[in-house]
């Protein structure tokens, strides 16, 4: 809560004073009113709108203006009004503004000078909130932190399922350029091969086929060809 001073003005009766006057009663009846902006604005044309009572009170109505840097402003114009007070209405300022840090200053100084249960209480609230504040930074960095590690494991991902694809893109080139080097080697090979040898390959392929056809379907190869030089008097019984 932002504390006002009354103050008691003695004047003597002038054209000018009593103009002041009527501006600081206009003043007072529009932050009572709660037209605060207005109020500093009356409060800025008075003609001694330098003075510290003068500023202290513009200082409020900027306050409950929400304009914190302008109210600051003019509460170190303030410098000579009830210093404890005008201490906790500067803490009272820094804290709207977040600046809790400031606001703990402000406030702690204010007790140096005056105790007070108000000013102790906004005290304690302040370091509450700067202690909350510095515990979201704080996650803010560990959450970053950690996002920062996962984008650097996925690259690291990324970078070596690259790496593997590109290898293995590598490897079938080179799987590809072996088969064509194979058949283009059996081309040159069948060309080489004399009409006879052309036929035994044949032969071997139409063997290897029809083994391979037995084995499909589960059953033993039968002997195809086997010379009767080879047999002994034993084998010459069977019937291949």
């Amino acid at each position: 809560m932002i504390r006002l001073l009354l103050f008691v003005f003695i004047f003597t009766v002038s054209s000018a004073e009593m103009f002041d006057f009527k501006i600081i009663q206009r003043a007072n009846r529009a932050y009572a009113e709660g037209n605060y902006a207005k109020s500093a604005v009356l409060f800025e044309s008075l003609k001694d709108k330098n003075t510290p009572i003068v500023a202290y009170d513009k200082a409020n109505a900027l306050y409950n203006a929400k304009e914190y840097d302008a109210a600051l402003n003019a509460y170190a114009k303030a410098k000579g009004v009830d210093e404890a007070q005008r201490l906790h209405n500067v803490g009272n300022s820094y804290f709207q503004k977040r600046e809790f840090m400031r606001a703990i200053e402000s406030y702690e100084n204010a007790l140096r000078l005056r105790e007070d249960v108000d000013t102790r209480h906004n005290l304690e609230l302040a370091k509450q909130k700067r202690k909350e504040e510095e515990e979201k930074k704080n996650d803010k960095k560990s959450n970053k932190k950690k996002q920062d590690k996962k984008k650097n494991e996925d690259k690291k991902r990324q970078s070596q399922q690259k790496k593997e694809h590109q290898m293995q893109k590598e490897q079938k080139k080179k799987n590809a350029k072996k088969q064509k080097k194979a058949k283009e080697d059996k081309k040159d090979q069948e060309k080489k091969m004399t009409p006879q040898e052309k036929k035994d390959e044949a032969m071997r392929k139409k063997e290897l086929k029809h083994m391979m056809n037995q084995l499909s379907k589960k059953k033993m190869p039968t002997l195809m060809y086997q010379s009767r030089q080879n047999r002994g008097e034993e084998d010459a019984q069977n019937p291949w």
